[in-house]
């Protein structure tokens, strides 16, 4: 590894230049030979945490580790454009959940456009195209008719089509970004334009669509910080839900009313209220679930329950590093990070009107 570029990481009271580049040490400490990175070594990968990782690298200017992250993807990609759930230590030979989630497979796009802002490698992005193009499309096929994604496909292939609301918002932001992919080379996909406009209009208008999962900060925030709501309304919507998920110095529940604070939720709760023109509250989220770190380590803690003083799980996960150093470039003007979690992503024209 290369000496990591941390100018964008430093953040008083959250971190500093050597503490940003312990971290990002770690995450690529994690990464196996071939590319993948599990949660931690020993544990599974899955697709979307693998990404999440790999873009905390390109964060920090480790470009060939992001793209060897991305190049496991395509390499290991199902012939429908899947990956399955879970894999064992990241080896894709040990497959441990053969389910295929849809926000799993979509967010590849994210970190696609990223690395590419990022490094501007123009062969990189024609050679990820594919594997892009065959991901959005496995996941539009669970699309259903109100706009909400279908949240899988089960082991034996079977379609799910119960929605989650944290899932199909993250499908939100990665549609966004495999269509600047897509206007960027020059090949254009009016279908997925129509896809994202519809999905949009589910997450604003129709909650009836998803599971009731609202007890989860994830079903709060996530349409916040993936861009599906935006404006007053995005203020409003985390306006009403802070004082029953934050808990001031220490960071967001995961879980209501449970005493359990996280440093995933916490760090991406940072970046939604960066999406939605809050830096200084992200900020002060940041600076809360600083308890979270391992000095020794440079990673986190993944969460902790507050009334038994304990931490809990006791792991110390790639994505959840991976979480704080994304939400950490934002705030330190990285560009290519603040890019792809800009609210306003859609292709003019389709932006929907709510029925609320």
């Amino acid at each position: 590894m290369t000496t990591p570029r941390t100018h964008h990481l430093v953040l008083p009271g959250v971190l500093t230049a050597a503490q940003a580049a312990a971290t990002v040490r770690a995450v690529g400490d994690l990464q196996r030979p071939d590319g993948a990175i599990p949660w931690f070594r020993g544990h599974h990968l899955d697709p979307w945490d693998h990404t999440e990782a790999a873009m905390a690298l390109d964060t920090a200017g480790e470009h060939e580790a992001a793209a060897r992250a991305y190049d496991w993807l395509a390499d290991h990609q199902n012939p429908d454009g899947s990956w399955y759930a879970a894999y064992a230590d990241g080896d894709p030979e040990r497959i441990t959940d053969r389910t295929r989630e849809t926000n799993f497979c979509a967010y590849v796009a994210v970190g696609v456009w990223h690395h590419y802002l990022a490094t501007g490698d123009e062969a990189f992005a024609d050679r990820m195209w594919p594997t892009v193009r065959a991901a959005v499309d496995f996941v539009l096929a669970l699309q259903q008719p109100g706009g909400q994604i279908g949240w899988r496909r089960g082991a034996d292939g079977t379609p799910v089509t119960d929605a989650l609301l944290t899932g199909s918002s993250s499908i939100h932001q990665a549609l966004g970004c495999a269509l600047a992919l897509a206007d960027h080379l020059d090949d254009p996909r009016p279908d997925w334009e129509l896809a994202v406009g519809a999905l949009r209009h589910a997450i604003r208008c129709h909650p009836e669509r998803f599971l009731d999962k609202s007890r989860y900060s994830m079903d709060w925030y996530y349409p916040v910080l993936a861009g599906a709501v935006t404006g007053g309304a995005a203020r409003q919507r985390l306006a009403a839900g802070w004082e029953r998920f934050v808990v001031p110095g220490l960071g967001v529940r995961c879980v209501a009313p449970n005493p359990w604070v996280t440093g995933g939720e916490s760090a991406e709760l940072a970046l939604a209220l960066w999406v939605a023109g809050d830096p200084e509250r992200a900020r002060e989220v940041l600076v809360a679930m600083r308890h979270l770190r391992d000095d020794a380590s440079g990673l986190y803690w993944t969460g902790y329950v507050y009334e038994d003083r304990a931490v809990w799980p006791e792991e110390r996960t790639a994505w959840t590093a991976g979480a704080v150093l994304l939400a950490v470039a934002v705030l330190g003007g990285h560009e290519p990070t603040r890019a792809v979690f800009t609210a306003d992503r859609l292709p003019r024209g389709v932006e929907p009107v709510c029925c609320a």
